[in-house]
């Protein structure tokens, strides 16, 4: 489990993939800031992990 806090308005970011593939993706950010050193993700850390995956 990761110990990367979600802000609110990640939350909501990230109720904008479609739910049957949301848990998947919120891992994937969720590996994306801990390799990254990042305690906190945010809207702006859903969209690097975002544009990281969709590349």
């Amino acid at each position: 489990m990761s110990t990367a806090q979600w802000t609110e308005d990640a939350k909501v970011a990230l109720k904008e993939i479609p739910f049957f593939v949301r848990p998947a993706a919120r891992k994937k950010i969720e590996r994306f800031a801990e390799e990254a050193g990042i305690t906190e993700i945010t809207v702006d850390v859903y969209q690097q992990a975002k544009q990281k995956f969709d590349s």
